[in-house]
This record gives structure tokens, C-alpha cells and sequence, in this order.
């Protein structure tokens, strides 16, 4: 967060807590919060428990001295009581007041005994405690009671006391330091609190040590965020453990695989592209300074030239604008296709690619899940470069195939064919096979039916023409079969029809890898088409 400095008129960033550090505050701080809950409610149970103990004391100290006036007799007759004196003189022999606890005797208004001075409360030292006391004489009830008096609190019970045929009238005062009392309680908690202190700082100091570990993986992705720049996305996050932050680190390397991928297909679309403009660029260049204006035939045929290489250009750029596209999520729009309606409407498309016979070598009857235009621009790609490649007046067999679960599109030619090491490489942007040099194309047709294959979770493949291939007598050449290999996506049993003219088609599924095979079907051709 940053703010602006008014005065001096300039920016200052204001410092921020790391992630580690508040992560480990907020930790300590609930730690903290509910050590303090905790403590504080067993505080105050704790003190009211002790001032219920004081009060159950005091209760027996009573019953105790009632015992001793009913049942007991004074020692030095053998007999009971018969004077008041006499026995809060015994009672105060008997009783062993605790830490905390004071005793004192009233008689007639005055303090006529004191207990021993090894009892620390002294409560006839107490002025309040020494006028409750004389206070009682006049009560016929034993009182429990609380006084603060010199900084502290004295809860004490009075009992008065009298004996028949004595007039004397007096009380005896057990008292409790209240404070005293509860200090012992505050110590306990005092220790309590330097305990809780001590692991706060252990559980600070852990907590640092974790959240360094488990932060990492974030660290070193803004480490390596930091190094990557768009000449350079050769670094990866090291990722060690299961946990989700190690997922995380997975899943940004994985993201910055795509993007290097993608960067590295981005430059060198750019370096084919700027060296398949380059050529007509020049030639449009050379031909236009060495033009001689003067001569209207030289200027015709610069002109024609011109917008050839102008009309190369734009199929070039409009080809680039496809691959360009492929990546994207709706670049293909999936829609329920019918094959076999598909496989006619391709059909009667193809049959103005040049002087060729074109055949239907099976004929799928299905409804599939695809993009029923890009699929149309792949397979007559296909189609436009058996035309290209196939001699003039040859035969191109075009077929569609359900075969266990994946849809099969595939042109087949009677031209010179693939190389196998070219069987790959065709599929490249601008890659040219030993068949297809000096043929006219900028190499993308493939491409594109790879890209539009590739995006219906398919591939594009071309069967390797056999070194020993020869031509048929029907063939000019070993020929070349291309096939578009799609997964299906709620097909109905597939079945394989033979085309408009009804001839059957046993559509058994082949090996893998195979081609189907279909029996042929011809369609008629037409006056001045292919």
C-alpha cells in the first residue's frame, strides 16, 4: 500500500508484513487470546472456589466449637462448662487455626485472651474485626460476615456465647485473611502466565520455522517469476512434498511449460512467417524497380505478377490467422453432425478441386459431436492436396468411418506419396515433403489439419508410402492416404453405408493403425466437372 506525501509531493511505500510474518502473528495472537480466555475463566472459578472453602471453614470451625459447648468438659473440673471465660479459654487451646486464619475471644466487651504467637492473623489487632465482634454479643445467631479494613478483606463468623447461670455474655471470632487467601491462587497463576509467555515464544519461533517451510514453494515462485522474462522461460520452481502449496509449484510449472511452448510456436511462426512474406515481398520489390513504364506490355505483366504474389500473400496471412486461432477455447464450436450428410456435403465441395474421378470408399451413418466447419476446412484440405499432388484424371477416394468409439476421415490419393521420414515433418508450419517441392503452397494446409484435429481431441496422421510401393495400373503412384482420427462423443452403433448409388459395405473394424477398408463406390461424374 502506498500513500502520497503532500508536502513533499512524493510517494513513500508504506512497510507491509510479509506473508511468514502474519501467518505466525495471527497464530500467536489466537494462541494468545485463548490461553487468556482459558486462564481467565479458570481464574475465576478457582478464586470463587476458594472463598467457598473459607466460607466451608468457617462453617466447621462453628459446628466444631458447638460440639465442644454441648458435649465437652472443662479440664480442669472433670465437669462441664459453668463459665463463659472457661470455655473460649478451652476453645482457643483446641483449635489450630490455618495459614491464613486468625481466632479471637470477646467477653463482656473485652479481650480477655489471645491466641499464641505463632498464629500470623491477628485479628484482635483488627478494630473492625474487634467491634463486629462486641457488635455479636447482642445476637442470639451465629453470622457470617466480611470486613475491609487495613488493605484487605477478613471474612469471619461470629458466634456469641453464654453459659447457664453464668451472666457474662461473650463471642468468639474466627477470622480469614481473604487476600492472604487468594494470593496463593494469584502466585499459581503468575507462574501460569510466565509458562504461557514461554510457550507463545516457543510456538512463535515454530510457527516461523513451519511457515518458512511451507511458503517455499511461494517464495521461489516469485523468485522465479522474477527471472523469467520473454526471451527466457527455461526456469521451474524445485518442488519437493505432497501438500497443496507443492501442488501449487506443480501446477505454475506446468503453466510456465504452456507458455514457453506457446512462445517458442509464437517465435517461430513469426521467423517462418517473416521469411515466407520476405520472398514475395522482394520479388513484387525487384519486379516493380526493374519495370519499364514506358512499355505497356512490361507493365501488364508486372501488374500480373503483382497480384499473384499479392494473392500468395493473403492466403499465406489467412492461413497464419487460423494457426493463430487454434489455441483458443472456441475456436472449435462442437455441434450433434450427421456423417453421412457431412461426408456428401465434402464430397460435392471436392468435386471442383481439379480434373480428378472422386470416389465415396464408405460412407458413415452416425450422428457425432464436432465442429462440422472446421472439420469440412480439414477434410478438404486434405482433398485440395490430393488434388494438387494426384496427376490429372486420377482417381481420390474420400471415406468416413465409425471404428470402436473414434470417427475416421480419410482422403486417398494415387499420387507420388509420403516419404516415411516425411510423415511427421509435413505436419510442421512451413515444412515441405521430398514430394511436394516445387509445388505451389506455403506449407500450412497440414498444419491447419492438425490444429483443427488437435482440437477436437484428435490427430491428423498419413500413412507411410512402403519404399517398395509401385503404381497399380489404375495408379499413377504409390499414393498417400491422410485420415483425420477423432474420438467419438455420444455416437449411436456405428454402421457404414455405402454411398448414393447403394452398394453395401461390411464397415468391419480394422487393426490398429490400419486403414478401414470399404468396398468402392463410384459416384458419376458430370459434364465438365471432375
Amino acid at each position: 500500500m502506498t500513500r502520497v506525501n503532500a508536502v513533499a509531493g512524493r510517494t513513500t511505500e508504506r512497510p507491509r508484513l510479509t506473508v511468514r510474518a502474519r501467518f505466525v502473528t495471527a497464530a500467536v495472537t489466537l494462541a494468545a487470546l485463548g490461553m487468556v480466555i482459558a486462564g481467565g475463566t479458570a481464574y475465576l472459578l478457582q478464586r470463587e472456589r476458594v472463598d467457598v472453602l473459607i466460607d466451608d471453614s468457617l462453617t466447621r470451625n462453628v459446628e466444631e466449637f458447638r460440639q465442644l459447648a454441648v458435649n465437652g468438659v472443662d479440664p480442669s473440673t472433670g465437669a462441664g462448662f459453668t463459665t463463659v471465660r472457661d470455655l473460649l479459654y478451652v476453645a482457643l487451646q483446641r483449635t489450630v487455626p490455618a495459614a491464613n486464619e486468625g481466632m479471637l475471644a470477646v467477653v463482656d466487651g473485652e479481650v480477655p485472651f489471645r491466641a499464641i504467637d505463632a498464629v500470623r492473623l491477628r485479628p484482635e489487632r483488627v478494630p473492625e474485626l474487634v467491634a463486629a465482634a462486641v457488635a455479636a454479643q447482642q445476637d442470639d445467631v451465629v453470622s457470617l460476615g466480611s470486613v475491609d479494613a487495613q488493605g484487605t478483606t477478613y471474612r469471619y463468623a461470629t458466634i456469641p456465647v453464654t453459659v447457664r447461670g453464668d451472666t457474662s455474655a461473650g463471642v468468639l471470632v474466627f477470622a480469614f485473611d481473604r487476600q492472604a487467601e487468594h494470593a496463593e491462587l494469584v502466585r499459581t497463576y503468575r507462574t501460569f502466565a510466565l509458562v504461557a509467555l514461554g510457550c507463545l515464544a516457543v510456538l512463535a519461533l515454530v510457527g516461523w520455522v513451519v511457515a518458512g517451510r511451507l511458503l517455499a514453494p511461494i517464495r521461489l515462485l516469485r523468485r522465479t517469476a522474477q527471472r523469467i522474462s520473454d526471451s527466457d522461460l527455461s526456469d521451474r520452481i524445485p518442488v519437493q512434498g505432497t501438500d497443496d502449496l507443492s501442488d501449487l509449484a506443480r501446477t505454475v510449472n506446468s503453466m510456465l511449460d504452456r507458455l514457453e511452448r506457446a512462445f517458442r510456436s509464437q517465435r517461430e511462426l513469426l521467423d517462418d512467417a517473416g521469411h515466407e512474406l520476405r520472398t514475395p515481398l522482394t520479388i513484387i520489390r525487384g519486379h516493380v524497380e526493374l519495370m519499364d513504364t514506358d512499355d505497356p506490355a512490361d507493365v501488364a505483366d508486372t501488374r500480373t505478377l503483382v497480384l499473384d504474389e499479392l494473392d500468395r500473400m493473403h492466403r499465406l496471412v489467412e492461413d497464419l490467422v487460423v494457426l493463430a486461432t487454434a489455441d483458443r477455447p472456441d475456436f472449435v464450436r462442437p455441434a450433434p453432425t450427421d456423417v453421412g450428410l457431412l461426408t456428401d456435403d465434402v464430397l460435392d465441395k471436392a468435386r471442383t478441386l481439379g480434373g480428378h474421378r472422386w470416389v465415396v470408399e464408405g460412407r458413415a451413418e452416425g450422428t457425432v459431436v464436432l465442429d462440422a466447419q472446421r472439420i469440412t476446412q480439414a477434410w478438404l484440405q486434405l482433398a485440395a492436396n490430393a488434388a494438387k499432388f494426384a496427376p490429372p484424371g486420377s482417381t481420390v477416394r474420400l471415406g468416413s468411418a465409425l471404428d470402436r468409439g473414434r470417427l475416421l476421415l480419410t482422403v486417398h490419393d494415387t499420387g507420388p506419396g509420403v516419404r516415411a521420414e516425411d510423415a511427421q515433418r509435413i505436419f510442421e508450419r512451413f515444412a515441405r515433403g521430398q514430394a511436394g517441392r516445387g509445388v505451389d503452397g506455403a506449407g500450412l494446409g497440414l498444419p491447419i489439419v492438425d490444429a483443427i484435429a488437435a482440437a477436437h481431441g484428435g490427430v491428423a496422421r498419413v500413412d507411410p508410402t512402403p519404399a517398395s510401393s509401385t503404381p497399380g495400373p489404375d495408379r499413377a503412384g504409390p499414393g498417400a492416404r491422410f485420415t483425420i482420427d477423432l474420438p467419438l462423443a455420444a455416437v449411436p452403433a456405428p454402421s457404414v453405408a455405402a454411398p448414393s448409388d447403394g452398394a453395401p459395405s461390411d464397415g468391419a473394424p480394422t487393426p490398429d493403425g490400419a486403414p478401414p477398408s470399404f468396398p468402392p463406390a463410384v459416384l458419376p461424374a458430370t459434364e465438365g466437372a471432375p
